[in-house]
């Protein structure tokens, strides 16, 4: 095979890279819209956008002049000293979420799943004494991979290359209000959860399960995470998942879509959990700088409009339709549907990532959760348009 561009990265990659993900022979090379170009000048309709991340596409002009201008001005100055753009963003997020007094910035999902942790512990401190320091996560929970969110991802073949992890975390049943209840005790610190689980199977919280939850951690003084990484920031047709169901968190983190691909995350608590968090509790180089919290806080004011969240619950509606007749069209392949807005998807009878290889093939990009779901993660600024065009190249690859 003649050596190209496209060979060239590909072998670089193979012998420099560590190899952690299994990854298609395409590089990519640009965006526009909704579409990723490869290296060999390929188009691609994005239903990935970056595993939940680029809900404002590719190429977008404000978030383009915001980057240019702020690195032009000031990139890092650690967190030793404040920055304008930080409280900005700090002030957009609490008055955006009425359940939330501070804000802690970091730079990745794992990363706030490990400071909401610590909080939640350093709060059991503060309250109780040290005897409360135990979490409980649910089957199918995904929170990240580093120690402490490993120990609450319930995986096991995330966990048991690893073991042992963070000890005191331990698993319920998800959407399961009898197993929850069995599971806590006067031991526990916090339960943690996504209200739409991104790795677990898109299953949907239901209103039942969080408020018997939010019961449960009030009797035993622990505090509620809802873990927002992937579900929050518009993806479900409103700003956070949790909110039509009426249940407030103590602490919620979010991270993909909150910078338009650069690295943030965000732990936002509650009044009462920020006054057990002194000074050198915790900290980050990183996180909370300039550049990034200025984009940030331009993704967040374009999200949380009501016109923008509106057309996302209006395409995923006609998305939803769309897969229903897909169903129906494919019963004999595809057995359910799950998610919920435009965090979508569908079980199948067979391998889910033969189905993402096959839509690959044929110019689409999907993504998969667990062995047998197809995970559909559009960008927020889809059309119907761009739903016809995922949905019969999926019925190719199907």
């Amino acid at each position: 095979m003649p050596e190209t561009p496209t060979t060239k990265t590909i072998e670089a990659a193979q012998a420099y890279i560590l190899p952690t993900y299994a990854k298609p022979a395409v590089v990519i090379e640009r965006g526009e819209g909704v579409y990723l170009f490869d290296s060999e000048g390929r188009c691609y309709l994005d239903f990935a956008s970056g595993i939940a991340v680029n809900a404002l596409g590719y190429g977008d002009p404000e978030i383009t002049k915001v980057i240019t201008e702020q690195a032009a001005q000031l990139i890092h100055i650690s967190n030793l000293y404040h920055n304008a753009h930080a409280s900005n963003l700090a002030h957009l997020l609490v008055t955006s979420s009425p359940a939330f007094a501070k804000v802690f910035f970091a730079n990745s999902g794992a990363e706030v799943i490990e400071a909401a942790l610590k909080f939640a512990r350093r709060y059991a401190r503060a309250q109780t004494g040290s005897s409360a320091t135990s979490f409980v996560a649910f089957d199918g929970a995904f929170h990240g991979r580093t120690m402490g969110a490993l120990a609450v991802t319930a995986r096991e073949k995330y966990r048991e290359p690893f073991m042992p992890v963070m000890p005191g975390a331990r698993f319920a049943q998800f959407n399961d209000v009898a197993s929850l209840e069995a599971t806590m005790g006067d031991d526990v610190c916090a339960v943690i959860l996504e209200p739409v689980q991104g790795e677990g199977g898109l299953r949907v919280a239901t209103s039942e399960f969080l408020q018997a939850a939010r019961t449960l951690c009030d009797r035993y003084g622990a505090l509620l995470i809802f873990d927002e990484i992937q579900c929050g920031m518009g993806r479900t047709g409103t700003l956070w998942a949790h909110e039509p169901l009426d249940v407030r968190p103590d602490i919620m983190v979010v991270a993909k879509p909150l910078a338009a691909g650069l690295p943030i995350g965000a732990v936002l608590m509650s009044q009462a959990v920020a006054e057990c968090i002194q000074v050198g509790d915790h900290g980050t180089t990183f996180g909370g700088g300039p550049l990034v919290t200025a984009v940030a806080a331009t993704v967040l004011q374009r999200i949380n409009q009501p016109v923008f969240l509106e057309q996302v619950r209006s395409v995923a509606s006609y998305l939803d339709e769309a897969l229903m007749d897909l169903l129906a069209e494919r019963s004999d392949t595809i057995k359910e549907l799950r998610g919920r807005g435009l965090m979508r998807g569908f079980q199948i009878s067979g391998s889910a990532a033969a189905v993402s290889k096959a839509a690959l093939e044929r110019g689409l990009l999907v993504a998969t959760s667990g062995e047998d779901v197809v995970r559909l993660l559009p960008p927020l600024i889809i059309e119907p348009r761009h739903v016809d065009e995922m949905i019969d190249t999926l019925r190719q690859a199907l």
